[in-house]
């Protein structure tokens, strides 16, 4: 068990920066008014971790919901082939958990930490009693549900597509959250990925992957320095996602 720490007032971060920061994925406090995320935040602990530390896995059962405040965490499922499937890479903003404190069902995935981490923990008992006192935050996680079941339909599509679709998708994604426009249209990811990892979200075969990439570097779409990779042909790459 993680040890968690006293959550202090003066660790409190401004709404505007939880919200401002959201990854590609809808989550609880992306629903909620600032009144309701401030309020449910009060409820939390801290929790840190180390790089490669695991926050917990897939069947643990499900004690609460965690709030990144800073680092990058991976959230992951292992296929049966043993290989490991990347579900999202999550930075300041991202949630987890937040739908088991709805049935209590065990974790679904396993989450790792990429880089060291610090996030906060709302118990499952500490969201009940803000519940019961303010009933109105279920509205929002029905809304919040609702988002979810849309974004699984994409996600089922995304599993018909090339594998070449489905690489460009991956670095787009990574783009959307860490991408900075370096000029003339470059995107860097300032953000470290291995390839092994990108294969993961990606969800194709290594070997795969790193033909697609020697392909886009020969032609220029993409190009990897120092383990960044940049986009220097967004428009190119986002066509071949359709593709």
């Amino acid at each position: 068990m993680i040890p968690k720490s006293g959550y202090r007032f003066s660790e409190k971060i401004m709404l505007s920066s939880i919200l401002g920061q959201q990854m590609a994925r809808d989550t609880l406090f992306s629903v909620l008014p600032p009144v309701l995320a401030e309020g449910l935040i009060a409820q939390a602990s801290t929790v840190e971790l180390a790089p490669d530390q695991t926050l917990f896995r897939c069947g643990d059962a499900c004690d609460g919901c965690y709030h990144v405040v800073d680092g990058l965490l991976k959230v992951t499922v292992d296929l049966p082939s043993r290989r490991e499937r990347i579900l999202a890479i999550l930075g300041a903003g991202g949630f987890l958990g937040e739908l088991s404190l709805m049935d209590g069902a065990p974790r679904s995935a396993t989450v790792t930490a990429i880089k060291r981490a610090k996030l906060y923990f709302i118990s499952r008992a500490a969201f009940d009693a803000f519940g019961a006192a303010n009933p109105e935050i279920y509205r929002h996680i029905a809304d919040l549900l609702a988002r979810r079941l849309r974004d699984n339909s994409a996600t089922l599509a995304m599993s018909s597509l090339s594998i070449n679709a489905r690489a460009a998708r991956a670095l787009l994604s990574l783009a959307a959250a860490f991408g900075k426009d370096v000029g003339a249209g470059r995107i860097l990811i300032r953000q470290k990925v291995s390839q092994g990892d990108l294969a993961a979200m990606a969800g194709i075969a290594r070997e795969n992957l790193s033909r697609i990439l020697q392909d886009w570097m020969e032609e220029k779409l993409i190009s990897r320095l120092a383990g960044y990779y940049c986009l220097e042909r967004k428009d190119a790459l986002e066509r071949a996602a359709d593709a």
